[in-house]
C-alpha cells in the first residue's frame, strides 16, 4: 500500500492539477472549434441542396417517350418531386429561358442542342445531356464540352448524380 499511496501524493502535486485544467480547457477549446468549423462548413451545402430540392424543377427537352423514360428514373428515386419536373416540348423552347436546370434527350432533340443553348436564361442555367455512349459526334462534343455548367452524361445511374451536382452548384443563382 506505501507505493499507491506515493504514486498518489506524487500526483496530487499542485503541478498536475494546472496541467490537467489546462489539458481540459484545450480539449473542451478545440472541441468547440471543430464543432463550429463543421456547422459552418456543411451547413451552407445542406441550405443549398434543401433549397435545391424543395424549389428548382427540371426541365426535360424530348419527345414524349424521351420525357417519360427520363421522368421515370428520376421521380423512382423519390429525391425530387413530380411536380418540380416538367415538359418542354421540341416546338417549344422559348420555355427555356424560365428553367434553371435543362435536361436534354440527345436522340429526340439533339439536333437542336444549339437553339437550347442559346435560349437558355443564361451561362449559368446547368444543361444536362443525356446521350448514349458514342451518340454524339467528336466535333459537337469539343463544342458541348466548352459551354460552362453542362454535363454530358450517358447512364440513368449517374444522371441522378449530375441533377444533384448542378443544382447545388448552380443553386446561387435564384
Amino acid at each position: 500500500m506505501p507505493i499507491i499511496h506515493f504514486i498518489q501524493n506524487f500526483f496530487n502535486n499542485p503541478f498536475f492539477s494546472i496541467v490537467g485544467g489546462l489539458t481540459t480547457l484545450l480539449a473542451v477549446v478545440c472541441l468547440l472549434y471543430k464543432i463550429t468549423c463543421s456547422v459552418l462548413g456543411i451547413s451552407p451545402l445542406v441550405f443549398r441542396m434543401g433549397k435545391a430540392l424543395w424549389r428548382r424543377k427540371i426541365a426535360i427537352i424530348g419527345n414524349e417517350q424521351a420525357y417519360s423514360s427520363l421522368k421515370e428514373c428520376i421521380s423512382d428515386s423519390r429525391i425530387f418531386h413530380d411536380k418540380n419536373i416538367i415538359h418542354i416540348l421540341l416546338d417549344n423552347l422559348d420555355k427555356v429561358k424560365e428553367q434553371s436546370l435543362l435536361l436534354v434527350d440527345w436522340e429526340s432533340s439533339g439536333d437542336q442542342v444549339d437553339q437550347i443553348f442559346q435560349n437558355r436564361k443564361s451561362h449559368k442555367t446547368a444543361v444536362i445531356i443525356f446521350a448514349k455512349a458514342g451518340s454524339i459526334p467528336p466535333e459537337k462534343m469539343s463544342e458541348v464540352a466548352n459551354k460552362t455548367n453542362t454535363v454530358v452524361v450517358n447512364a440513368k445511374g449517374r444522371l441522378l448524380n449530375d441533377i444533384l451536382t448542378s443544382l447545388i452548384t448552380t443553386s446561387f443563382e435564384n
